[in-house]
């Protein structure tokens, strides 16, 4: 993410962005709301006069539209954030729109920001100059690539082989793992999982793929796929390559939450709870799920996350993709952690 302008007046104003990444746009989903006024470029129909010989032609030509903002889809797969709503400025003004915003587009956003929101642009703008973190795990017959998004973990492929024979130190898993690996440039890699095959593959990359190797590095998990992901996170692995990753710290707070919870400590869940510990003053750390801040009780979830602004609380958004978010999910969406425990 990049920001090109920050023009702010209290905490109102426009922010202009240009989102770089498929990480980026899902950071959009939670800062771009409904009655946000939003501009970007995009394609419309336009009449182009003619001579007086041939009739007016109609085309697509690129135009700065300014559109309030009704809802907003994320299409992960097509890499692109659609944002709808009705044009206020440029042609057409008063009709629906809907804009196509991608990576490298500029997008200005004028609204009535909350604090969250401006540091979910910063961790954004600070995550974009990290390194790219790709997680291995990896068992006898089976090994599975994740890559760390800001958003969770996306599985990108499993490869299955019938067993670890081999000439020499070589398997045909070993092979097909790291010709996939190959096609990553610049990534960093944690190669994990149970027993010592981990070891196993990381020799084979020193002696056959050794400009991959030097970007690796071995963690224990006890199982593979998504739960050993889950693990390494939880190990903070990921942390040790990229300073504050923001997933490996919902992982911690999250388990915090339990562990407070288990021993009926410092801790509140579900909105009630959560808004009697604001009354009193109590939270140093509010977790709130990324789907809650588009949920139907978006003015008083609102107005909760500038009480806890005010009483300068932190505010920790978990994203539902991963599997914190999830667990915060069960447990009403929204959860505290305390400077004391209320009873």
């Amino acid at each position: 993410m990049r920001v090109v302008k920050q023009k702010l007046r209290g905490q109102e104003g426009e922010v202009t962005l240009v989102p770089d990444s498929l990480d980026d746009l899902w950071h959009l989903i939670y800062i771009v709301e409904p009655n946000d006024f939003v501009f970007a470029f995009t394609k419309r129909q336009v009449v182009v006069p003619k001579d007086k010989l041939r009739p007016e032609k109609v085309e697509k030509k690129p135009v700065r539209l300014g559109i309030r903002v009704e809802g907003t889809k994320f299409h992960k797969f097509s890499n692109r954030l659609r944002v709808e709503g009705v044009i206020e400025h440029g042609i057409d003004t008063g009709k629906h729109h809907t804009l196509n915003i991608g990576p490298g587009t500029v997008v200005s956003i004028i609204k009535r920001w909350r604090r969250d929101q401006l540091q979910r642009i910063e961790e954004a703008v600070k995550a974009s100059m990290h390194p790219k973190v790709a997680i291995i795990t990896i068992e006898e017959g089976e090994a599975c690539i994740g890559v760390v998004r800001q958003y969770g973990v996306e599985t990108l492929t499993t490869i299955r082989g019938t067993s670890l024979k081999r000439t020499g130190e070589e398997s045909e898993l070993f092979k097909d793992v790291a010709e996939q690996l190959g096609h990553m440039e610049s990534a960093q890699f944690i190669i994990a999982g149970p027993g010592f095959i981990k070891e196993d593959f990381l020799r084979f990359l020193k002696q056959h793929h050794p400009e991959i190797a030097k970007r690796a590095v071995a963690e224990t998990a006890s199982s593979i796929g998504m739960s050993g992901f889950q693990e390494v996170l939880r190990r903070g692995a990921v942390d040790r390559i990229i300073e504050g990753a923001h997933i490996t710290k919902e992982a911690k707070l999250m388990e915090m939450l339990l562990a407070e919870i288990a021993k009926d400590g410092k801790a509140s869940y579900g909105m009630d709870d959560v808004r009697k510990a604001m009354e009193y003053g109590a939270i140093e750390t509010l977790l709130i799920a990324d789907e809650m801040l588009r949920s139907e009780r978006r003015e008083e979830i609102d107005k909760l996350l500038r009480d806890v602004e005010k009483a300068r609380g932190k505010i920790v958004v978990f994203s539902t993709e991963f599997e914190p978010g999830k667990k915060l999910q069960s447990l009403g969406g929204i959860a505290a952690l305390l400077r004391f425990s209320i009873g």
